[in-house]
């Protein structure tokens, strides 16, 4: 990035200079002058050696990638972990080879005036099961750990304004958070403050978070990074790191779960208690301890899935696709006969209303996000930060351009956001000849191609006989 920001630069310079000498020396001689330059440069471009060419980098940039070339300078910086925000730049497999079948003929579509069902109930047999409006809930991003309060703010206005919840994140418990929010969701970390009886007591749904997408394991942050507000509501000194254990305080065993949830039923009184796992190469394993458990919703965050900050190995190397990790995890739990049971919530990755929709249709009840509402959060905001600093500068909280973020604005195009992503997928529920989110199944999808229709079990596009 360094080197691209250079060269960017260096051509604005370039340009200046070529402006000043066409208004002085006029236009043919600008073309002269110009003509020359940019002689002697592919010149010596074609002439020098390699190990003296500059195309050199060129060639090692095409070879690895700018970021690989960026990370390698940080890692030779400071010999320290890099924490890479918003997760992998890897493409995975996703959801682009799946095609939905639109009612035309033998089925007809229905009419725009027909309402649409797009509400959904997360853990129908908890006591007092999460309803929401729509299936976009916006994830954990954690205050403190990622976001600034103002940020956590505007997100949670936006989902109470769309009947949808939103969840708390792994950082301390917010007050002005949850006042904001409707619905509420709080995620118990694996830190010395998730266990708060505080966010417990005010949420709707308790989420335990065991892994993430872009996550996994003991994690530690320096304390300068969440000094202030998020510090104290932590509970820790000035001089105390930021540790996130690598399991959450209690389990020492897989047989210690069933306990857990049992005694963290008690205190929820009666509310759904989430499970958020990675999804791994061994999930039925771990979904097998999640059913012994006697979870009520299951969270699976596929590989494409962001954190604040991770490494890029946990980020890039560990885990697997959201699409993959969905197929396997409806699977084994129709399999396992606890697919009414249990509410199925996927994230990692998630970007448009179509992705959302064949999530749906391939059995997930409702789909986290976290990206897109971070976009979301700095539209129309975008002069406040560029071109010195990076947008998320308007949103990380230990940014000193934070509390530039207009929080009524951002919090309306989050919601706005949300909203034309429903509607989208009310128009395709339409399409498909249908008026509620239940009636989606994989028979409303077709593959482009065998290695897809075989992962998902739909039919290929290209065989009538299947």
């Amino acid at each position: 990035m360094l080197i691209v920001a250079l060269s960017v630069v260096g051509t604005l310079i370039a340009i200046g200079i070529f402006l000043i000498l066409f208004y002085f020396v006029g236009k043919r001689s600008f073309r002269t002058i110009a003509q020359r330059f940019f002689g002697l440069v592919v010149e010596r471009l074609l002439r020098d050696k390699y190990s003296e060419n500059l195309m050199e980098l060129w060639s090692a940039v095409r070879r690895t990638s700018v970021q690989n070339i960026l990370e390698i300078s940080l890692r030779a910086e400071e010999g320290k972990l890099i924490q890479r925000p918003l997760g992998s730049p890897k493409t995975l497999p996703h959801y682009d080879t799946l095609m939905f079948v639109a009612a035309q003929m033998a089925r007809l579509p229905k009419e725009g005036t027909i309402p649409v069902d797009m509400k959904v109930t997360l853990g129908a047999k908890a006591e007092k099961p999460l309803q929401i409006d729509i299936p976009l809930m916006i994830s954990g991003m954690s205050f403190g750990l990622g976001l600034s309060e103002e940020a956590k703010r505007a997100l949670a206005r936006a989902a109470k304004q769309m009947g949808t919840a939103t969840n708390s994140g792994e950082g301390p418990f917010l007050q002005e958070e949850r006042d904001e929010a409707g619905k509420f969701i709080w995620q118990i970390s694996r830190s010395s403050w998730g266990h708060s009886s505080q966010g417990i007591a005010s949420a709707d749904m308790i989420e335990v978070q065991m892994g993430q997408g872009a996550r996994m394991g003991y994690f530690s942050k320096e304390p300068s990074v969440v000094k202030g507000k998020a510090q104290k509501l932590m509970g820790i000194s000035p001089v105390e790191s930021v540790v996130t254990s690598a399991v959450t305080p209690g389990i020492n065993t897989p047989w210690d779960w069933p306990k857990y949830v049992s005694d963290l039923r008690a205190e929820a009184a009666g509310k759904p208690i989430a499970i958020k796992i990675m999804a791994t190469g061994g999930l039925e394993r771990d979904l097998a301890v999640c059913l012994e458990a006697d979870f009520d919703v299951i969270v699976i965050d596929g590989a494409q899935g962001a954190a604040s900050g991770a490494s890029p190995l946990i980020c890039d190397d560990m885990g697997i696709p959201s699409l993959l990790a969905l197929v396997r995890a409806e699977r084994f739990l129709r399999e396992q006969g606890a697919r009414k049971e249990v509410s199925l919530v996927v994230s990692g990755g998630y970007a448009t209303p179509g992705e959302c929709l064949k999530a749906i249709a391939l059995g997930a009840d409702a789909i986290y996000l976290g990206t897109v509402p971070l976009f979301g959060l700095v539209h129309n905001q975008i002069k406040k930060i560029l071109p010195w600093e990076p947008l998320t500068q308007l949103i990380w909280y230990n940014s000193p351009y934070k509390q530039r973020l207009d929080i009524p604005l951002a919090s309306k195009s989050v919601a706005n956001i949300l909203k034309s992503m429903a509607l989208e997928m009310e128009e395709g529920v339409r399409a498909l000849g249908k008026t509620t989110l239940s009636e989606l199944g994989p028979n409303d999808l077709v593959a482009l191609d065998e290695w897809t229709s075989k992962v998902t079990g739909v039919k290929r596009a290209y065989s009538w006989q299947d």
